[in-house]
């Protein structure tokens, strides 16, 4: 199960369902993919595909909704 969090100009934000613990996001879009850390602060973990434009436009995404993101991510891991 890979449930969506938010969807943003073409980009998909989801988690993998208990694929690790440490708190992270997963953001696909048509020209590649990227995992992000949101613990302990957020951090870029991998990326393919993506231009330097779309990975920092991405952090920007993540940085405005880490609230949002990680209140799904303990609603759906930690109920």
């Amino acid at each position: 199960m890979s449930p969506t969090v938010l969807r943003y100009k073409g980009y998909r934000f989801f988690f993998f369902s208990r694929e690790e613990e440490r708190v992270h996001i997963h953001v696909i879009h048509s020209d590649g993919e990227a995992k992000i850390w949101l613990e302990p602060e957020i951090a870029l973990h991998s990326y393919y595909g993506l231009s330097s434009r779309q990975v920092k436009e991405i952090i920007n995404i993540v940085t405005e909704n880490r609230d949002e993101i990680t209140e799904s991510w303990n609603h759906h891991f930690r109920q």
